[in-house]
């Protein structure tokens, strides 16, 4: 059984009320994400450190890579696109704790860009359909095949990162964020859920608890106003 956490964009309090409920209804279970935890709220320095502190799991999303490559890669397409998807509320949130952003940068820069695990498959955008011809399963059993098949596309719109395609049935339950919806949206045909809900836009904030394939519950809270205005 695992808990999977929905984009969260620097919503702070709002992923606070939500870890109390997981804490208070599901206290052993281990707890992900889907990745984007920076940009366009107000607090992404108290959510990454929150993340360390807590030792979340969280797959790499579009932001995160975005946030570490303006100081990491500044020629990549991810440092390129920064600015304009939400840098400057992150930025705001590290200028008088700007002695903690290496650590926070190697801790993104540590977690994975996807977890393949028993009871699912967790990525930030998923698996596209266009994937089909080149992964089977085999290769979703051989991690380091899949990475290095995926790294390939990472810079396109329909990579790991950003797809919003349709996504490959690939035997098992895919969790992802990145295309947002007003509900956690299963997607039958490629057995897939969509959790980003829009936090960031004032929704509110998703979790799943997955066991064997299967989602057991939903559990979510409205955002905090003081994450966003």
């Amino acid at each position: 059984m695992v808990a999977v956490i929905g984009d969260i964009h620097g919503c702070f309090y709002t992923l606070v009320k939500l870890i109390d409920q997981l804490d208070r209804y599901y206290p052993n279970v281990p707890i992900y994400s889907v990745g984007d935890l920076v940009d366009r709220g107000n607090f992404s320095f108290e959510v990454v450190d929150f993340f360390l502190e807590r030792k979340i799991f969280f797959t790499k999303g579009n932001h995160d890579l975005m946030f570490y490559d303006h100081f990491n890669n500044p020629e990549s397409i991810f440092a390129y696109s920064w600015f304009s998807n939400g840098a400057m509320s992150t930025l705001r949130s590290y200028q008088d704790r700007i002695e903690k952003i290496d650590e926070h940068l190697s801790y993104i820069d540590s977690m994975p860009l996807f977890f393949n695990l028993d009871d699912c498959f967790i990525s930030h955008a998923g698996i596209s359909n266009r994937f089909a011809k080149l992964i089977n399963q085999n290769v979703l059993n051989d991690d380091k095949l899949l990475l290095q098949i995926l790294n390939q596309s990472i810079e396109t719109d329909y990579g790991i990162l950003w797809c919003r395609e349709r996504l490959l049935n690939i035997g098992k339950l895919q969790v992802v964020g990145h295309t947002r919806m007003s509900e956690p949206t299963y997607d039958s045909q490629s057995n897939s859920i969509y959790i980003d809900c829009g936090a960031v836009s004032g929704n509110k904030l998703v979790s799943v608890i997955i066991e064997n394939g299967k989602v057991v519950e939903y559990i979510w809270t409205r955002t905090e106003l003081m994450d966003i205005m």
